[in-house]
Parts: structure tokens; C-alpha cells; sequence
């Protein structure tokens, strides 16, 4: 009987109620009307011609019924035995359409949610959420009913943070599927979830995640009246919500973190972090974030301390290498000679003499070069990848150093910036940047350029304040505890039960 309604089997099931865009109430003007015939010509004429609106009539005791519901969706079965059935398969004793849908919402239909919208407008936003409508003629009301379906991708391993030790689970795009993956982490009563939605034209969730005891209620308000007050027209992803939550200021540096570990962001929420999970998209975003941070990963915590020490001191080395390495290069290949011993200076000098560009200008092409190729490995199918690799190093690297287009010692820092590059992937985008900058500066102002230029950099840094929050922390300002998990982690047994909790440093308010 039902699939001569909706159609066939959905296997993918979803129970949860979605939250009801209140900006979008207005898509239909006017209230529902009495009469099932006006209420399915406004949705056709909302809709027009869309293949996905279903729309089945039927009747119950002589009173006229239509469901609504978008196909794909619904769950093929809930809607079958929690709502088809009950509403069609049961004799009434009442007659009234009033009584007739009080009925249906308490007794009928009780397997799952059930709530009522006013108006078309609340109606089409239940519609476009999963929702199964139910018009009752003589009724200006509309019965909703919790039956979503989406297709929806499984849990699978995190793919840009790989562990050696950790879970093997990462966020997907379904919101609600990242909820119940750190409620089963932090099993704790106070753990929040508030529900907010985004974007006048996409009504994508958000959803706002905190510990009630722990997190600060003030970092909490200003996230959320920073999300409320977005300006979007749609959500993309989580990319399209950070800059509304990133210090103010310019910066080469997010004050605002990303992961796609459900383990990782739990431990972030246990320190009083607030997060935010967008809909469609498996990275959360964690704030307030500090810079120390982007070398922390999750190993580190599950290894023995001293090779924590070990891991983060050379994430912290392949950071600087990545920015000052060529620049450092191009500065005292042009400028400061006499710092390179002779026998190295000759070779150089040699290299440097067969190649037609200037230092500089050499770096700066190797350098696009190597980012062309590394967008192209990363856009490219995976079974394309390989060729992209074999065709960079082999082709442009050893096919120009044997044409006398490139130097071997400029290779050789290339190579050594990109692999120290792949060590830091959460500040690719900032180390990219300055590094490019930093070769400019080197090959115009030498070394005291490099060292002004790392000056402002630690300026900038500094000056970064999020949420109240110093972005440098616990450097400056200095906390001794807080340094047990800096650059070194101190063990469990000295950490003690809970982690170093942040805290809004009153006062500031430069976000």
C-alpha cells in the first residue's frame, strides 16, 4: 500500500527532528488554509516544476487527506509503519477534522516526532528539512511528522590528520552523526548543543557545542551573536563561517582551529573551548585557538613524553625552516657571501653563474612551480597523482637543473621547504605566504630584512587576540602551569585529571 504512495525502499535512516529556520517563515505569505486544495496549489506553485515533490491523496472517513513529502528525503519504512499505516489502517469513531487531527497527532503516529506548523511558510521549511506534511481538509493547520531519510556517508578514518595511535573515526558531513560521535566521548550532562541556522538562501545548521561548567559564558554569548549575525547568503562549509569568528585585525594566522577528529574536538570542548559544527562539512571548528596548537596532535598525548618533546621541537624547526629557508638563502647568496665557507661559495657561485635569472627571481619561479605542481597532485584523481609527482620531480626538476634553467643548491631548498611544509599542514597557507614575502625581502634587504620581517611577524602574533583570549598563550602572557602541554607535555600523572581550562582574560575585547 505504501509504495503505491511514495514509492520504493530508502535504506538510509535518520529519526532526528531538524530546526526550523525562523528567517525563512515568510516564503509563502498568509496562514493554511481550511480547504487541502488551496494549501497543495500554493506548494506546487511554490515549487513548480520539481520532479522531487510528491504529493498523495487519500481520505479517511469521508475527510479529505494529501501528504507531502521531497523525495529522497524520507525513510521509506518509518514512513510506512509510523504514519501511513496508523492514519489510514484504523477506524475512527470521529468525524470532526478538528478532533480527527488531534487524533492523529497523539495516537496515531506516536512512533515518531510530531509537530505542527501555522503557517506555508513554517510548512515549506519543515518540507525542505525532511519533514513529512499532512493536511487535513477543514483544518488550518498543518500536521508535521520526523521521517527523514538522507542519503548519507558512513564513518570512515580521518584523512588530513592520519594517526598513528588514535581512533580511527572522523566527522562526517551529517551534523547530527558528529553530535552523537562526542556524546560518546564526553559523557557528561552538561555537555551543550544549540542549534542555529545560517544562510538566507541555504538554511544550513549550526550547531554550537560547549561544557556548561567549563566553557566561559561570555566566550559563548559573542560566538553565538557572531553566528546569528552572519551576513550569507548560503554555507558552503566551514570555511565560509571562520572569518566571522576570527580575531579582528590582519593576520597571516587563523585564531580559529579546525579538525575533523571527534576525539580531538572532545578534548577541546573538556578544556572549555566552544565548537562549532557545521552541517555538510566533517571539519569543526575550535575557538579560541592558540598558536602553539597548530604542532600539537593527537599522538603526542599517547606517546611517552619525551618523544612528545621530540615530535613538537621538530614540527616547530620544519616551521621555521619552511618560512626562512629560502629566504635566508636568497639573502646570503646575494648579500652575505662571506658567511657560506669557500669551498661552498664556489659551488654556488658556479651553479649560480650558469643559470640566466637573478637569485631571487629563480626562487620565486621554483617556488610557484612547486606550488602549481602540489595543486595539481591535490586536485587531480588519486590515481593521477603519482604521474603529477614523477612528472614534477623528473621533468622540471632534474630535466631544468641539466638545462642550466635552475641551480641543484635552489632544488635542494625547495625540496627541504616542501617536505618541511608537509610536516605542518595546518599552516600551510600562512607558511606559503611568508615565504614568498621573505625571499622578496632577503633578496632586497638582505639578512636585516629577514630579521625585521620575522620582528613584525612576531608583532603580529602577538597582538592577535581571540575572544579575549592572547593567541600566543602561555608564552605571552606567561602561565607556568598552562606550559605543562606547550612545546613539551609534562605526562598524565602531572597533568592530573583535567587539562588546563582557557579562560577569557577580562578586559580584552578586541575581537
Amino acid at each position: 500500500m505504501f509504495e503505491k504512495l511514495f514509492g520504493r525502499w530508502n535504506n538510509s535512516k535518520i529519526h532526528l527532528s531538524e530546526p526550523v529556520s525562523k528567517e525563512d517563515t515568510d516564503l509563502i505569505p498568509g496562514g493554511i488554509s481550511k480547504t487541502v486544495s488551496e494549501n497543495i496549489s500554493a506548494l506546487r506553485e511554490m515549487f513548480g516544476k520539481s520532479f522531487d515533490l510528491i504529493i498523495k491523496d487519500t481520505d479517511v472517513n469521508g475527510i479529505k487527506l494529501s501528504f507531502a513529502v521531497l523525495d529522497g528525503m524520507y525513510d521509506n519504512l518509518l514512513v510506512s509503519e509510523a504514519v501511513v499505516s496508523p492514519v489510514l489502517n484504523t477506524d475512527y469513531s470521529v468525524c470532526d477534522p478538528d478532533m480527527l487531527y488531534e487524533h492523529i497527532g497523539k495516537f496515531r503516529a506516536s512512533e515518531c516526532d510530531s509537530k505542527e506548523a501555522v503557517t506555508m511558510g513554517e510548512a515549506v521549511q519543515f518540507l525542505l528539512s525532511g519533514f513529512l506534511l499532512l493536511f487535513i481538509d477543514g483544518v488550518p493547520r498543518c500536521r508535521v511528522f520526523s521521517v527523514q531519510g538522507y542519503p548519507k556517508r558512513s564513518v570512515e578514518p580521518p584523512e588530513s590528520e592520519a594517526q598513528e595511535n588514535g581512533s580511527h573515526e572522523g566527522f562526517v558531513d551529517m551534523y547530527k552523526d558528529n553530535v552523537t560521535l562526542i556524546r560518546r566521548r564526553l559523557k557528561s550532562p552538561y555537555l551543550r548543543f544549540e542549534s542555529v541556522t545560517a544562510g538566507d538562501t541555504s538554511n544550513t545548521s549550526l550547531c554550537i557545542c560547549y561544557h556548561a561548567k567549563r566553557a566561559d559564558p561570555d566566550i559563548v554569548n559573542r560566538v553565538r551573536d557572531s553566528l546569528l549575525n552572519m551576513k550569507l547568503d548560503i554555507v558552503p562549509g566551514s570555511g565560509a563561517v571562520r572569518p566571522f569568528l576570527e580575531a579582528k585585525g590582519l593576520s597571516f594566522f587563523s585564531s580559529v582551529g579546525s579538525t575533523e577528529r571527534p576525539d580531538v574536538f572532545a578534548a577541546k570542548i573538556a578544556e572549555g573551548r566552544v565548537g562549532v559544527i557545521v552541517d555538510g562539512t566533517p571539519y569543526a571548528l575550535i575557538l579560541p585557538y592558540l598558536f602553539i596548537e597548530n604542532f600539537h596532535s593527537l599522538d603526542d598525548y599517547l606517546n611517552r613524553p619525551y618523544y612528545s618533546l621530540i615530535s613538537r621541537t621538530l614540527k616547530l624547526f620544519c616551521f621555521f625552516v619552511a618560512v626562512f629557508l629560502p629566504g635566508i638563502y636568497v639573502a646570503v647568496g646575494t648579500f652575505h657571501q662571506e658567511i657560506f665557507p669557500a669551498d661552498i661559495i664556489f659551488e654556488i657561485a658556479s651553479s649560480l653563474q650558469e643559470t640566466p635569472f637573478p637569485l631571487v627571481l629563480e626562487s620565486i619561479i621554483i617556488h610557484f612551480i612547486y606550488e602549481i605542481v602540489r595543486e595539481a597532485g591535490l586536485r587531480m584523481p588519486k590515481s593521477m597523482g603519482h604521474a603529477v609527482s614523477i612528472v614534477g620531480a623528473l621533468v622540471i626538476g632534474d630535466a631544468a637543473v641539466t638545462a642550466g634553467l635552475i641551480s641543484a643548491p635552489m632544488l635542494i631548498v625547495v625540496a627541504i621547504t616542501a617536505i618541511c611544509s608537509a610536516v605542518i599542514s595546518p599552516l600551510h597557507q600562512p607558511s606559503s605566504a611568508l615565504r614568498l614575502i621573505f625571499i622578496a625581502v632577503g633578496g632586497i634587504m638582505g639578512l636585516f630584512g629577514i630579521m625585521l620581517g620575522a620582528s613584525l611577524v612576531v608583532f603580529n602574533l602577538c597582538s592577535v587576540n581571540s575572544f579575549g583570549v592572547p593567541f600566543t598563550a602561555p608564552f605571552s602572557p606567561f602561565d607556568r602551569y598552562a606550559m605543562r602541554d606547550s612545546v613539551f607535555f609534562a605526562g598524565w600523572k602531572k597533568v592530573g585529571k583535567r587539562f588546563i581550562q582557557i579562560q577569557n582574560m577580562k578586559g580584552s575585547d578586541k575581537h
